[in-house]
């Protein structure tokens, strides 16, 4: 993994001084790119007697997980060497890839996951701890886990003690808590000891049945299990409803059996207004009433205390008042309609009508465009009314010529003609067919 050490004069390895020196050059060079944090580089140095450093910051679950995650990478580089080059020399130098710093390396980069902040942070702490026992004390503690983190960090306890000092935790014949329980703190140097019980047991050492349990009968004279209790029974002598000794609260014992009191029948429930008692087994809840109830004793609007407003009582029910055809004008706005619902009513606008600026006017469409005078007309009427225009006009002047007068006739003679003229032409049609049609 290191190849500057493969590029040096083989002359200036020569002793064990000079090999130490050149290992501690090239780690230094690769923790720099593992980390890229410079300042820590001189707490890297390899072989260096550094004082232990007591890490109180770092939970005992992290700490196991990370001797565990170290110890897969030593198993999965078990088989492993330096492969490539001169292996030989390699081995001879730089001592055997087993026990090489290139190997540990290898299974520290791998050792905590990038999201992993807590193990990063104390893989980071620890190398000084991870490299002593790599080269100096695997042999007589092949334990990693409780070399680094019992010892070396005091991060955590051996099994069955708990705490800063590791005592002891409350053990019985069955082990700790008598087996039938945990020692809070048990493994890490954190809790107060004390017993944890499993379901169905309680006591200092887990050694009574908890309420709700019975101890069930052995067949050697031995201390048999807890059962369970029926389930309205705090204390029984079997399993069976009718073997209750004590009762749990919301029950009452009668004749061996846990009954469940009505609490809603006592003045025991403590319900808010507007709402009614409802008795479950062992105790009892609070539902709301009816939306046609101010008060009530129960469900629906036969339960009523009062009527709400909006709601008339009808036999023993409140029911819902129709306003629109009780009120003459419940909605006094033009064009208005009453619409009834449940509790009240609210008007809006007859069918055809819309509201605009809170008054209901009519819903029509938007208006079009104004029609011409000749826009029904057909292409045939067009030409026959510009036929009998022409013929009204040459009419009347030809009236005016025959009385004499020579200025209408003069203007009679010229009309004609230049009438006839125009009227031949397209643009003469275009121009007629435009002002008779408003065009």
């Amino acid at each position: 993994m290191c190849e500057p050490e493969r590029a040096v004069d083989r002359t200036v390895i020569e002793g064990a001084a000079e090999v130490a020196v050149l290992r501690r050059v090239c780690l230094l060079t690769v923790f720099r790119i593992m980390w890229g944090s410079w300042p820590f580089l001189p707490a890297l140095m390899l072989f260096s007697e550094l004082s232990v450093i007591k890490v109180q910051t770092a939970p005992c679950q992290t700490c196991k997980k990370l001797t565990e995650s170290l110890i897969t990478g030593l198993e999965r580089t078990a088989n492993k060497n330096f492969g490539g080059g001169n292996t030989a020399w390699e081995e001879e130098k730089l001592a055997k890839y087993a026990r090489s710093e290139t190997r540990l390396l290898e299974i520290v980069e791998s050792a905590c996951e990038k999201a992993d902040f807590e193990c990063n942070r104390l893989l980071e702490q620890i190398e000084d701890q991870v490299e002593t026992w790599w080269f100096h004390r695997q042999q007589e503690a092949p334990d990693l886990f409780e070399w680094l983190c019992i010892e070396e960090l005091s991060l955590c306890c051996p099994p069955g003690r708990f705490g800063p000092e590791c005592k002891e935790c409350p053990s019985g014949p069955g082990g700790v808590c008598g087996g039938l329980g945990r020692c809070e703190g048990e493994g890490t140097r954190l809790g107060d000891g004390e017993c944890i019980c499993d379901p169905g047991y309680s006591g200092q050492l887990c050694q009574n049945c908890a309420d709700g349990y019975y101890r069930e009968k052995s067949s050697n004279d031995s201390a048999g299990a807890c059962a369970a209790c029926y389930r309205s029974c705090r204390k029984c002598s079997g399993p069976e409803d009718y073997k209750c000794l004590a009762c749990k609260p919301g029950w009452i014992l009668h004749d061996n059996k846990c009954v469940d009191i009505d609490e809603c029948g006592t003045e025991l429930a403590r319900c808010p207004s507007n709402t009614y008692c409802h008795n479950t087994e062992g105790s009892y809840e609070c539902r709301g009433c009816d939306q046609a109830c101010v008060g009530c004793m129960g469900s629906g609007p036969a339960r009523c205390k009062k009527c709400a407003r909006g709601y008339r009582l009808k036999g023993a029910k409140c029911l819902d008042i129709d306003e629109c055809n009780e009120r003459a004008i419940a909605c006094p706005g033009l064009n208005e309609a009453c619409i009834n619902e449940e509790g009240s009513f609210h008007c809006d606008c007859a069918d055809g009508f819309i509201r605009r600026d809170s008054i209901c006017v009519e819903n029509k469409p938007p208006a079009g465009p104004e029609k011409g005078l000749f826009d029904d007309m057909t292409d045939d009427e067009v030409l026959v009314l510009q036929q009998m225009f022409f013929g009204v006009v040459i009419c009347a002047l030809a009236t005016l010529a025959a009385k004499g007068d020579m200025v209408f006739t003069a203007i009679f003679i010229g009309g004609v003609a230049a009438m006839a003229g125009y009227w031949l032409t397209e643009k003469g049609d275009y121009m007629l067919d435009g002002f008779l049609k408003g065009r």
